[in-house]
C-alpha cells in the first residue's frame, strides 16, 4: 500500500471509531495495527497525533452528553414538580436520577422525624441491606447528621476511614452492611443564604473509594433543591386540602343555619372552582371583592401590590386605599405620577398583617380589614379589604378562608417563577458572555420563554453590600413576579430586564426603592436603554454597570440613575461619548449671551476657576476693575442661576471650559 494511502486509512479508522461512539481504549488500536503492517516513522508519529487529536474530541463528545443528560434530568425533575400528584413518586424519581447521573451504586434521601428528634431513610435506590435502610440519625451523627447540621455538602472518598465525622456503632453497622466506601451528601434548603432551612438530605454513595468532582457536587445540589421544593409544595398541598375540607364544613354548618351560610357556601364554592380552573391571584381578589361588595388588594410579604384594586360590583367607582390611608392609587402601589407608592404605605400593611398573624384572625386596622395569607408561619403576603367595615362573622370567615387560598395560588406561583427564572438566568448569562456567538439562537431561546430579545428593552444592573448580597436575587425575583420580566446574577451584581416603557432613570429609582425595601439595606440601580438584540442588550449592560460603580464612587449608595442623569459623568459612561453636547448643555447660555451682547461672560468664568475663586487675581488676569469681575459673576449667576458655583455644578463648569478650550486648540 502507498505511503499516503495507508496514513489516510488509518484516519479515516479514526474518524469512524468517533462516528461510531467507541470506547476510548480502541483508538489507542489503530497506531498499533499501523505500527503491525510497517508504517514508517513520520506516518506513525502523523497517526499518533491524530489519534490524540481524536481522543480529545471523544472526550469532549462524552463531556456534551454528560451535561445534556444532566439538563435533561433537571428538565424532567422540574416537569414533575409542575404536574406534582404524589410526592413519593417525585422523590424516588429524584433519588433514581441522582444515581443514574452521577453513576453511583447508590442514592438515598434522609428527612427529619420531628417527634423522635433524629433523621431516618425516607427513600433509597440501588440499596441491598435492609439494616441500612433502616438506619436513624441524631443532628451531628456521621455524614449526614454533619450535612444537616451545617447546611453545607460533604464528600468522603472512604468513611470508614475519615475521621472528620462523628462515627457511631449503628451507623458505621449500616454503612458496613451496605458496603458503601465513598459518599457524597447535600442539604435540602428551604430558602437561602442564613434564613435558609434543612429540611433534609440527598446522598449519591459506591461501594468503592472515589472522589467526587465539583461538578458532580453542583448537579446533587441541584435535585436537592428540586427535592426541597417538592417537599414544600406537597405540605402546602396538604395544608390546602386541610383548609378546603374546613371550607367544606363549614359550608355544611352555613346551610343548617341560615340563608346567609348559603350564600357563604356558594362563595366557598366559587374560589375553589377558581382555583380547580387554574385562576390566579387576581381572580380570587376579584371574586372575594364581588362577594364581599368591597375592593380587595393582594399585598406581597413586603407590602407591595400583587394585584390591582379588584372592586366590588356595587362598588365600582368608590373609594378605596391602602391601609394607613391613602387615594386608590395608594392600594395599588403606584402614586398619581405612576411612580412606587411611599414606603410608609408598604410598612402599614406589614405591620397590620403581622397583627393577622399573631391572632391567627383578620384583623381591622384603620377602618380597613387585612388578614395574612401563610404557609405555615410564612408569611406570603396579605389581602385587604376595604369599604366593609361592618363585616359580620359569615363574611369575615369568608375573608379568612380566602387567605388560605391565597396562599395555596402565591406558593404555586413562587415554584414556577423560581424554576422559570432558572432557566431564564441561563439566558441571560449566555447573553452577556457571548452576545455575539449565537444571536439567532439567543433570541430564539428568549422566545421560547416568552422574551423577544429583538424587542426594545430596559437594563437594570443591582448592586448592594457584599454582606447582604445573597439577598438580593431573591429580592429581585420578588420585585418581578408576575411580569414576565427577566433577572439574573452576573458578576457580583444582578441584572433585571423589566417590561415597560419607563426611563431608564425612572425604571432605576423606582427598582432601588422597592429593592432596599425588600433587602434591608440600600441598593443601587442604574438603568440603560432601551436596547434591541443581543449585542445592544449586551452594550446596555455594560453601560448600566459602569454607572452603577460611578454612583458608588459619588457615594450614592441606595439610589438610582443612569449615565444621562450624571452630566459629565453620563459622558465618560455612556457609548457616544457626546462631548460637544455636554460643552452646549453646560456652557450654552453664557455662549449664546456673549454672541449676542459682545460680552465676556465666559472668559471671565474661565479667568475665576483658574484662579481658584480669587477675585484679585481674576481682575489681573482680566486686566479689569475688580468691580467689573464681581458684576459678570453677578451676570452669570443669574442666567445659570444661584447654584452655579456649588461643588458638582461648578465641576461640570470647569471640565466644560477645559474641553472647549481643547476644542479651539
Amino acid at each position: 500500500m502507498p505511503k499516503n494511502t495507508s496514513v489516510a486509512a488509518h484516519l479515516r479508522r479514526l474518524l469512524e471509531l468517533l462516528a461510531a461512539g467507541a470506547p476510548a481504549e480502541d483508538f489507542g488500536a489503530v497506531a498499533t495495527e499501523a505500527r503491525r503492517v510497517g508504517a514508517g516513522a513520520d506516518d506513525l508519529a502523523e497517526i499518533e497525533q491524530a489519534t490524540q487529536a481524536a481522543l480529545r474530541v471523544h472526550s469532549a463528545l462524552r463531556q456534551h452528553q454528560r451535561r445534556e443528560a444532566e439538563l435533561t434530568a433537571l428538565f424532567d425533575t422540574a416537569g414533575d414538580l409542575a404536574a406534582l400528584r404524589d410526592l413519593d413518586a417525585v422523590l424516588r424519581s429524584i433519588v433514581r436520577r441522582a444515581r443514574m447521573l452521577l453513576g453511583t451504586d447508590t442514592a438515598y434521601l434522609t428527612l427529619p422525624d420531628e417527634e423522635a428528634g433524629d433523621t431516618f431513610m425516607r427513600v433509597t435506590d440501588g440499596s441491598v441491606s435492609v439494616l441500612f435502610q433502616n438506619l436513624r440519625l441524631q443532628l451531628g451523627e456521621g455524614l449526614g447528621g454533619l450535612v444537616a447540621q451545617t447546611a453545607r455538602p460533604y464528600a468522603t472518598p472512604d468513611y470508614r476511614t475519615d475521621e472528620r465525622f462523628h462515627h457511631t456503632h449503628s451507623i458505621d453497622a449500616g454503612v458496613l452492611d451496605e458496603g458503601l466506601v465513598a459518599i457524597l451528601g447535600v442539604p435540602l434548603l428551604l430558602g437561602s443564604g442564613s434564613g435558609g432551612k434543612v429540611i433534609g438530605a440527598l446522598f449519591a454513595a459506591d461501594r468503592t473509594p472515589r472522589t467526587f468532582s465539583p461538578d458532580e457536587v453542583a448537579l446533587l445540589c441541584s435535585l436537592a433543591n428540586h427535592a426541597a421544593i417538592a417537599i414544600d409544595t406537597a405540605k402546602a398541598m396538604t395544608d390546602a386540602r386541610v383548609a378546603l375540607a374546613e371550607l367544606a364544613e363549614a359550608n355544611a354548618v352555613i346551610r343548617e343555619r341560615s340563608a346567609a351560610m348559603q350564600r357563604a357556601e356558594e362563595s366557598h364554592d366559587r374560589l375553589s372552582d377558581l382555583v380547580l380552573r387554574g385562576g390566579d391571584v387576581a381572580d380570587v381578589a376579584a371574586a372575594v371583592a364581588d362577594l364581599l361588595q368591597g375592593d380587595v388588594t393582594v399585598f406581597d410579604a413586603g407590602g407591595w401590590p400583587l394585584t390591582e384594586t379588584a372592586r366590588g360590583a356595587d362598588r365600582a367607582g368608590g373609594g378605596g386605599g391602602a391601609v394607613g390611608g391613602g387615594s386608590a392609587h395608594d392600594a395599588t402601589g403606584v402614586d398619581g405620577s405612576g411612580g412606587p407608592a411611599p414606603a410608609g404605605a408598604a410598612a402599614a400593611v406589614v405591620r397590620a398583617a403581622e397583627d393577622s398573624r399573631a391572632t391567627a384572625h383578620a384583623v381591622l386596622h384603620d377602618g380597613r380589614w387585612v388578614c395574612a395569607a401563610l404557609a405555615g408561619q410564612e408569611m406570603l403576603g396579605s389581602l385587604v379589604l376595604s369599604g366593609r367595615p361592618d363585616l359580620d362573622g359569615p363574611d369575615r370567615r369568608l375573608f379568612e378562608r380566602s387567605s388560605v387560598v391565597t396562599s395555596l395560588l402565591l406558593l404555586l406561583r413562587r415554584s414556577v417563577a423560581e424554576t422559570e427564572n432558572r432557566v431564564r438566568g441561563d439566558l441571560v448569562t449566555d447573553l452577556l458572555t457571548a452576545p455575539d456567538r449565537d444571536p439567532a439562537g439567543l433570541v430564539a431561546r428568549g422566545r421560547n420563554l416568552g422574551v423577544d430579545l429583538n424587542r426594545p428593552h430596559l437594563v437594570l444592573v443591582a448592586s448592594t453590600e457584599a454582606d447582604v448580597r445573597e439577598r438580593l436575587a431573591g429580592a429581585a425575583v420578588q420585585y418581578l413576579f408576575g411580569t414576565g420580566s427577566v433577572s439574573a446574577e452576573h458578576a457580583g451584581t444582578v441584572m433585571l430586564v423589566p417590561a415597560g416603557g419607563a426611563t431608564p432613570g425612572g425604571a432605576a429609582r423606582a427598582a432601588a426603592e422597592q429593592l432596599t425595601h425588600l433587602v434591608g439595606a440600600p441598593v443601587t440601580v442604574a438603568g440603560a436603554g432601551p436596547a434591541a438584540g443581543p449585542r445592544a442588550l449586551a452594550d446596555a449592560h455594560a453601560e448600566a454597570a459602569r454607572c452603577v460603580q460611578a454612583l458608588h464612587v459619588l457615594g450614592r449608595r441606595g439610589a438610582g440613575g443612569s449615565a444621562g442623569e450624571l452630566g459629565f459623568l453620563g459622558v465618560l459612561l455612556g457609548k457616544d461619548h457626546d462631548v460637544d453636547g455636554f460643552v452646549t448643555a453646560t456652557l450654552g447660555p453664557l455662549l449664546e449671551y456673549d454672541e449676542r451682547r459682545g460680552t465676556q461672560l465666559v472668559r471671565t468664568l474661565a479667568a475665576y476657576f483658574g484662579c481658584g475663586g480669587s477675585l484679585t487675581r481674576a481682575k489681573e488676569e482680566l486686566h479689569v476693575h475688580i468691580n467689573t469681575v464681581v458684576q459678570r459673576l453677578d451676570r452669570i449667576q443669574a442666567i445659570l442661576g444661584p447654584g452655579w458655583n456649588s461643588p458638582e455644578h461648578a465641576l461640570e463648569l470647569q471640565l466644560a471650559l477645559r474641553l472647549r478650550l481643547l476644542s479651539l486648540s
